[in-house]
């Protein structure tokens, strides 16, 4: 028995035919505008909870958080440094960091501690100056000079956590200067808070804190002990002998009154961080992240005093790698003079 349809019941079903069309094409349209406005989301990785790349990290996170029309969301974790930092960068679990200058350096050129070159990354700016605290234990301090500690006789020592910047810029320093740390210190590896509060107990007598300051370490020791521990001091010869690898280090003054207690200047020495990124990252994502770090440094600048040294003028001081292409076009549009060596590569 053959069925047949009447006019007005054709018409019903073409309807809902047209009907159920135009809602798959809706959705589907919903689906990829969705689709479309999700933000992708990068891994910064940072340092230590007790330095300052930590916290930098997350006021970085939470600028780019609050920017609606970002398109890319930013999450910061910590780590045990600059050392790790090149390795999750290199295994691709982070695609931003921030790192010791030298760090870029070493990895860029294969030299140092990283055998083997990694040339997949690219530079947004210099940060802050990475400074030094080398601390000592008060009544072992004699000329007040980090060759200071070149006469510990066998004193433990904190250096920093393995795999660390710390741990890699301080021995580098040693060997730069020539302290004998083989026979002189006993090493130990400890995270900044885990340092100072050794420091208090007395299970080291001196420790490596490198870091923007006010550094929160630094701070929590020298209000537990005050003058009991001492920040040594460095001259214009030892960052010579500290440059003779790359030219990174200067002289960099504490002002009196950075730390608890503190009531004279304390000349140290500097390098820069640097804050880098992935060569695949796309060109946009880092235009507008150079972007957003340069026109909120005055809100960057209220959460860590660190950030109060950065401006603009000075944004490629330092650099040992190149800029990738998204922040090379913001300095352009700002009229920033581009060093030769960071066009390319």
């Amino acid at each position: 028995m053959q069925c047949r349809l009447a006019p007005s019941q054709i018409s019903e079903v073409s309807f809902l035919l047209r009907l159920i069309g135009v809602i798959v094409i809706s959705a589907v349209l919903i689906a990829c505008s969705e689709q479309a406005g999700e933000r992708s989301t990068y891994v910064l990785t940072t340092g230590t909870t007790g330095g300052t790349f930590y916290p930098v990290g997350v006021a970085l996170s939470t600028l780019v958080s609050a920017q609606e029309d970002a398109g890319f969301s930013l999450s910061s974790i910590s780590s045990a440094g600059s050392m790790e930092n090149i390795k999750l960068m290199r295994d691709n679990q982070a695609q931003f960091a921030i790192l010791l200058g030298i760090f870029g350096a070493w990895a860029y050129e294969g030299s140092g501690p990283i055998r083997n070159p990694y040339k997949n990354f690219r530079s947004i700016s210099a940060m802050w100056p990475n400074v030094e605290h080398f601390v000592l234990r008060s009544d072992l301090v004699q000329d007040g000079g980090v060759m200071d500690i070149n006469k510990l006789d066998g004193a433990r020592f904190s250096i920093g956590m393995r795999n660390s910047g710390a741990e890699f810029t301080g021995i580098y320093i040693f060997n730069a200067l020539g302290i004998d740390y083989d026979n002189e210190l006993a090493i130990a590896y400890m995270g900044y808070g885990p340092s100072a509060n050794a420091l208090q107990d007395g299970n080291i007598v001196g420790m490596n804190i490198p870091a923007g300051p006010p550094v929160t370490a630094i701070t929590r020791a020298f209000a537990l002990l005050g003058d009991g521990m001492t920040v040594l001091e460095f001259t214009e010869e030892d960052v010579i002998n500290m440059n003779h690898e790359f030219p990174l280090w200067e002289l960099y003054q504490i002002p009196a009154g950075t730390y608890p207690t503190q009531e004279a200047a304390i000349h140290t020495a500097a390098s820069p961080n640097i804050f880098v990124v992935r060569d695949d990252v796309s060109e946009e994502i880092v235009y507008n992240m150079t972007k957003m770090l340069w026109e909120n440094l005055a809100t960057l600048q209220e959460i860590h005093g660190a950030t109060r040294s950065m401006a603009i003028e000075i944004a490629l001081s330092g650099i040992p790698v190149p800029l990738h292409p998204g922040a090379l076009r913001y300095y352009r549009e700002q009229g920033v003079d581009i060093p030769e060596h960071l066009l390319g590569g």
